[in-house]
């Protein structure tokens, strides 16, 4: 199964997504949104951007 983007309304009215791995894992989940098409845009700029995003490593003191 593959993973999905689930789109949902949280306990205040604001609009969220959370990305689910094929096993049903929540692997990320977004800040809240206005609007749902502002929630559907964030899924937009993850679909587009993540591909191409580099692996930071990030320690402490750096």
């Amino acid at each position: 199964m593959a993973g999905k983007f689930e789109l949902f309304t949280d306990a205040s009215d604001k609009f969220r997504w959370r990305l689910k791995a094929g096993n049903g894992e929540t692997i990320a989940q977004s800040q809240a949104y206005a609007t749902r098409d502002a929630a559907k845009k964030g899924i937009a700029s993850v679909q587009n951007n993540a591909p191409s995003a580099t692996i930071v490593e990030v320690t402490a003191g750096s």
